[in-house]
């Protein structure tokens, strides 16, 4: 049984929906970041970095249990763990792992920043929200273009799409109409349609 620990955000949510999509069973807990649990010792223990999502595994790829760390890295792992969500083509593998940077690198810091300072911050700092939205909506073109070419990221559904779309999930946050972006709006009705999406997207609510 994988042991997830993680929390109300996109990034705790990609690996919920993952393991909800490859079938495998996992227990839950929630590590609430606004009161500091992230920084208890026991679980500093299992992330040195002090971040959900984190999970446990107690059957790692040598039959020792394995700790993970980073929700990029650890959709590759229960990619690797189960066969599934990651092309088996060279090609395939390749366009998926560019994608998934793409959201580690651009999509999640960039629509994090607009996230707080539009929510959180306690004063309005306009050049911040200014230039966060223009970045923001810049990557949304660019998400639009890739998938007017194709249905999903990496032409099939992979672990690209599952690490993209809990941001994309939270365009009312970020004051985005996707009605602007077509393709997004196609794709992001498509994997809302998936019932595993509904149920991980639920689990760190619960």
């Amino acid at each position: 049984m994988i042991e997830l620990y993680t929390w109300t955000t996109p990034n705790g949510r990609k690996v919920s929906i993952m393991l909800e999509e490859c079938g495998l069973p996992y227990n839950a807990h929630r590590i609430n970041i606004g009161a500091g649990e992230q920084f208890a010792p026991d679980y500093l223990a299992i992330n040195p970095n002090g971040k959900i999502p984190s999970i446990v595994d107690p059957d790692g790829p040598d039959g020792k249990p394995i700790r993970m760390m980073e929700s990029g890295a650890i959709l590759i792992y229960l990619s690797g763990k189960t066969g599934k969500f990651l092309p088996t083509g060279e090609r395939g593998k390749y366009v998926a792992l560019q994608w998934l940077m793409f959201q580690m690198g651009h999509v999640g810091p960039i629509f994090g920043q607009v996230h707080h300072f539009l929510r959180y911050a306690k004063e309005p700092v306009a050049y911040a929200i200014e230039r966060y939205t223009k970045e923001k909506d810049r990557l949304y073109g660019v998400l639009d273009r890739r998938l007017g070419e194709a249905g999903y990221l990496a032409g099939e559904y992979s672990i690209a799409d599952i690490a993209t779309y809990p941001w994309v999930a939270r365009y009312e946050w970020h004051k985005t109409d996707l009605n602007t972006f077509p393709n997004v709006k196609r794709w992001f009705d498509a994997i809302s349609a998936r019932p595993a999406v509904a149920r991980g997207m639920a689990v760190p609510a619960q």
